[in-house]
């Protein structure tokens, strides 16, 4: 498969994760605040729907950041220790 349309599909994943996983938090919000379950009982499956959150808080960073290593190595204009040397080699030699 193709790196953007697996890229693309990664992130739509994350994005659907994080939809369902915020409604599921706040209906268990809804249920701790309406009295019908107690925060002692919901606490730990709460902690969990955090938890998924940061996750792919996580996940989307992780992507951003491979992103980005990709967008400097296309457009990186620096020059390496080599081609500096190399350069300066020129300069010396037709001065």
């Amino acid at each position: 498969m193709e790196k953007n349309k697996l890229l693309a599909e990664s992130i739509e994943n994350i994005k659907e994760d994080r939809i369902l996983t915020l409604e599921l938090l706040n209906e268990l919000r809804k249920e701790i605040s309406s009295g019908s379950t107690s925060h002692g009982k919901a606490g730990n499956t709460a902690a969990k729907y955090v938890e998924t959150l940061q996750r792919s808080n996580e996940q989307l960073v992780k992507v951003l950041a491979l992103l980005q290593k990709g967008e400097k190595g296309k457009y990186d204009t620096s020059l390496s220790e080599e081609e500096t040397n190399n350069i300066f080699e020129l300069i010396q030699d037709n001065g």
